[in-house]
């Protein structure tokens, strides 16, 4: 397990003794890999994810209702964010397949937008939902709810938090087709280190703590709402969190990103 990995198991644990009530777990829930891996000339990128980590994000919540009506309960901040980034070009990729080449294709799109058409200030955003989500909770969530066993994953954990041995050659080795910009280096934090932001969808959330529900995989006999909440409060560091993804695409179509399924 890398290091990275342990940092999410170690932060699932104290939720589970109750940190997360806490206005420290608050403030830690949104801290993500810094960008180590975005390319010289993406100032604009980089100081958006400075403005990003600043910003409030609830990670405490006790319940949540099926639809969000009270824009504390998303993070409105850091979607206004994003809507207002400056650089680019922006583009806000559906993604629902966990299983599908959704990192995959990110990577490449990065690669030939900094280097092929010379924008360093390329903006990737992960509109999560569907199976994809799954990659968006952090292991505490995966070991306490078997998710490994809904997808036929082998690992218990969360193994899209990995940071291959790729992520550590030299950034400056952008070539290397085994290095940190190859496909030897698809997982969600790495591209979260190169600048992409991952979306995690509160309907999505809604709907599987409902089948989680259904299916019996309940251990602690939690209400759906309250069970909902606890999916929402072990997203990963970084996610962000929306009232609905579906709904939040044209929202960020209209601020001038381009959409691809």
């Amino acid at each position: 397990m890398t290091h990275r990995r342990q940092l999410f198991v170690h932060a699932g644990a104290a939720a589970f003794g109750g940190l997360l009530a806490s206005g420290a777990a608050r403030a830690a829930a949104h801290t993500s890999a810094s960008l180590d891996l975005a390319q010289s000339g993406s100032s604009t990128l980089q100081a958006l994810h400075r403005q990003l980590e600043r910003v409030s994000r609830r990670r405490d919540f006790k319940s949540v209702p099926m639809i969000l009506t009270d824009r504390a309960d998303w993070d409105d901040e850091a979607l206004r964010l994003l809507r207002a980034y400056t650089g680019g070009p922006k583009q806000i990729w559906d993604n629902t397949d966990v299983k599908s080449p959704w990192l995959n294709l990110m990577r490449n799109a990065l690669n030939a937008q900094i280097w092929s058409w010379g924008h360093p200030d390329f903006l990737a955003v992960s509109a999560t939902h569907g199976t994809a989500h799954l990659a968006l909770y952090d292991d505490y969530l995966w070991n306490k709810y078997k998710f490994a066993g809904l997808i036929g994953a082998k690992a218990p954990g969360n193994t899209y938090l990995d940071t291959p041995a790729a992520a550590s050659v030299a950034a400056s080795d952008f070539e290397n087709p085994a290095g940190a910009f190859s496909p030897a280096d698809n997982s969600v934090t790495v591209l979260q280190r190169r600048g992409v932001v991952f979306l995690a969808c509160h309907n999505a959330i809604w709907e599987f703590s409902g089948a989680l529900i259904a299916k019996g995989n309940n251990p602690d006999k939690l209400g759906h709402e309250q069970l909902a909440a606890e999916l929402t409060n072990h997203l990963i560091p970084g996610a962000v969190l929306t009232p609905g993804v579906v709904a939040t695409i044209p929202e960020l179509q209209s601020a001038g990103y381009h959409y691809i399924k």
